[in-house]
């Protein structure tokens, strides 16, 4: 049964590209569905969301909040005021925007905001992307109506009977990312038939990639393949010099199912997100998990996929001496190739947005009776 007046929504979370697009595509599923939903995204001042929200159409509000720091900092100091602020300034955004539920996708806004939400009575669902809860999520598990996760064994940190499993929501053009990804190899001005590596760090890009692939580029050039290099804004500049025919340098793709559908192997650090994506690609991966994350989620997420041989992981500080022989060494062996794309496409989930929006609604939907 529909009711009468517009649904409203808040969408809180981001810091990385990892956090935002999916929050991006529940926001893009609830639009689809209810063109006159009302939806307001809740991020951290000075984080990326902050730019790529409003470029994908949405509102947003942000709130003065960060992480804690491993080191003694001024930030660290000022941290437990910023919690303190942020919880008043999200009651002041949920009280005037008078939502009808608060979704938390992880980044640093979804805890003020979820937590401000429970206070004053609004239904609140976590998205959980990753194999490992992390501690904001834990302690908002107790209040929330769902969580939807991605993997499974998630009822050692959350309450059993609010689980729902639905994987995590991927933009629909990479779903579809053979029909998006025609004409890739002209699109990064590279070659067909050459065997092709993509590797990518993520948005923000990742050092010890960068570096495993700068130390190998001869052996790379030597070895008769193509590589598409994603640096990441905070290394393209040093690393630019190294664009060639074979090697094209570029600090950040926008067409990344052009980029998936190009390439043979691909090399990428293990965010939920990414993961995701790659399942639903289905291409071979290397994954070269982050240890600078919290409770060193992506270790957990690539152990996830190397143990039922989904894909090759290489550890962060192996990286420099192995990754680069290692890519060229799958490139060669179709039927490893074969053996992780099975695998690989076991863990695809491209209807987790749906499923996710379907929750949402049908919580929206009880609090309307």
């Amino acid at each position: 049964m529909q009711h009468r007046n517009p649904y409203r929504v808040i969408i809180s979370g981001g810091g990385t590209g990892g956090h935002i697009y999916p929050a991006v595509a529940i926001a893009n599923e609830i639009k689809a569905r209810f063109p006159d939903a009302d939806i307001l995204f809740v991020g951290a001042k000075g984080r990326m969301e902050m730019q790529k929200v409003p470029a994908a159409g949405y509102k947003i509000e942000g709130l003065w909040i960060s992480g804690i720091q491993r080191k003694l900092t001024i930030d660290n100091l000022a941290f437990p005021l910023k919690v303190i602020m942020s919880f008043w300034n999200a009651r002041k955004i949920i009280k005037s925007f008078k939502p009808d539920i608060a979704i938390g996708v992880g980044g640093y806004a979804s805890w003020p905001l979820l937590q401000a939400a429970n206070a004053l009575g609004i239904p609140t669902l976590i998205q959980e992307q990753n194999s490992y809860a992390g501690i904001a999520n834990k302690a908002l598990s107790k209040k929330v109506k769902a969580i939807c996760v991605a993997y499974d064994r998630m009822e050692r940190f959350f309450p059993g009977d609010k689980i729902i499993y639905t994987g995590n929501p991927v933009r629909k053009n990479i779903v579809d990312f053979k029909f998006y990804g025609l004409g890739a190899h002209e699109f990064f001005g590279l070659k067909r038939g050459v065997p092709t590596i993509f590797v990518m760090g993520g948005s923000l890009g990742a050092r010890t990639i960068n570096i495993s692939i700068e130390r190998h580029l001869e052996e790379l050039k030597n070895a008769g393949v193509q590589v598409l290099w994603q640096t990441g804004k905070s290394y393209y500049e040093e690393l630019k010099k190294y664009n060639s025919d074979t090697i094209k340098v570029t600090d950040f793709i926008a067409d990344m199912n052009k980029a998936y559908a190009m390439a043979d192997v691909i090399v990428s650090r293990a965010g939920a997100l990414s993961i995701s994506e790659l399942s639903i690609v289905g291409k071979p991966c290397i994954l070269v998990p982050s240890p600078n994350v919290a409770e060193d989620h992506q270790t957990k997420n690539a152990k996830a996929l190397s143990e039922k041989s989904a894909a090759w992981m290489v550890k962060d500080m192996d990286a420099p001496q192995e990754l680069v022989q290692k890519a060229l060494e799958l490139l060669k062996d179709k039927a490893s190739q074969e053996l992780l794309i099975k695998n690989i496409k076991g863990f695809a989930k491209p209807n987790a947005t749906e499923k996710i929006v379907d929750t949402v609604v049908e919580i929206m939907n009880e609090l309307k009776k």
